[in-house]
């Protein structure tokens, strides 16, 4: 396990997994949020977020954390051994998005690029300009996309981990520190739970 994609739903914690991993693997870790946002919340186009993450990801060994499939496709999977679908009950994704968007408004966080969350992000009302909203309104269909994509993926692709407890993630890193390389998979190149 050298090249690993964290991947889920908005609030799954998705980056906290992904910088243990690359910290417990000893490899770079790469948010594909910081290479898409710009200053003031400018978002890179497609072009410039496949560049930028073309770049980041030519070396031997990272963990990306992210998702954003519809403007890069399969680019990242294309090179990684490995790819990590967090996958908790949608209460637990949303209980980590609002407490995270709270925490980071409070304290006035920078994020990427000087932008700040500020506490519009929690008004649901608001819609897409709602971290909440976002969360809630994506969850299913992010569930779904991947839950297809591990379905279909072949033996020769990457090796597929889908976490769904705390407990889980934790006896994955586990086994990453352990020096196996992340737990054994069930099922030919990919783990069902």
């Amino acid at each position: 396990m050298r090249r690993v994609s964290v991947v889920g739903s908005s609030g799954t914690g998705k980056s906290t997994l992904a910088r243990r991993l690359a910290a417990a693997l000893d490899v770079e870790y790469v948010e594909l949020d910081s290479l898409f946002w710009g200053p003031d919340w400018s978002p890179a186009t497609a072009d410039e977020l496949r560049d930028r993450t073309r770049a980041a990801i030519a070396g031997e060994a990272w963990v990306v954390d992210g998702n954003y499939q519809s403007k890069l496709g399969t680019l990242v999977w294309e090179r990684a051994d490995t790819v990590v679908w967090l996958d908790p009950p949608r209460w637990r994704a949303m209980w980590q998005s609002i407490s995270r968007t709270a925490r980071r408004a409070a304290t006035r966080q920078e994020l990427w690029s000087g932008n700040r969350e500020t506490w519009r992000g929690l008004m649901f009302w608001r819609g897409a300009d709602s971290v909440v909203w976002w969360a809630w309104t994506t969850y299913a269909g992010t569930r779904e996309r991947y839950a297809a994509a591990m379905g279909a993926a072949s033996a020769s692709g990457p090796a597929w981990h889908r976490l769904r407890t705390r407990r889980e993630v934790a006896r994955f890193l586990d086994a990453v520190r352990d020096g196996a390389g992340g737990p054994p998979s069930r099922a030919p190149r990919r783990t069902r739970r």
